[in-house]
């Protein structure tokens, strides 16, 4: 009897188990649990024997097959950046959700130089570029916005132009 019983549980653990939704990494972790939604930018899960929801980036996720259904959902394709001549795969976050599941880098700024005569618009799109490019050098896929600040007119610099700084953080996978 007992051993029937011992062999319903391990049954019943296998099959539960079994159920998990599989959640896959581009980092190349694997996480059990259950999804319990997805959102544009991010996905809402539990681990498995707990009521917690926790968040994952969708950036940090390549694919979740579900336990239920086995079915195989491709979230994001993973981002490679290995240096300088990829700044334009960079993509620029501005919400800290969109990081979750991602590993902090180093900090990051782009700025148009003082003397210059680019509309808001091109100094803008100058610095952004230089932020991409200096996230790209150190191998960071992803850029989490800290700061967008632009001058303009006369009183910004003396010959009347305008400057744009952007700061952030690097972040990998």
């Amino acid at each position: 009897m007992k051993k029937m019983l011992l062999m319903a549980l391990i049954f019943c653990a296998a099959y539960a188990n079994a159920q998990s939704d599989k959640i896959f990494k581009h980092n190349g972790e694997t996480v059990e649990g259950k999804v319990v939604k997805l959102e544009e930018f991010t996905v809402i899960f539990k681990y498995d024997g707990e009521d917690a929801e926790n968040t994952l980036s969708k950036y940090a996720i390549e694919k979740i097959i579900y336990g239920k259904s086995g079915r195989i959902e491709e979230v994001t394709e993973k981002i490679v950046v290995k240096g300088e001549a990829d700044w334009e795969k960079v993509v620029i976050l501005e919400d800290k959700a969109y990081i979750a599941g991602l590993k902090k880098g180093e900090e990051v700024r782009g700025k148009t130089g003082l003397v210059n005569y680019h509309t808001g618009n091109t100094g803008d799109k100058k610095a952004e570029k230089k932020l991409k490019i200096a996230a790209a050098e150190i191998g960071c896929p992803f850029i989490l916005l800290t700061a967008d600040k632009a001058t303009t007119g006369y009183n910004s610099n003396s010959l009347g132009g305008s400057q744009v700084i952007k700061k952030g953080v690097g972040y990998k996978y």
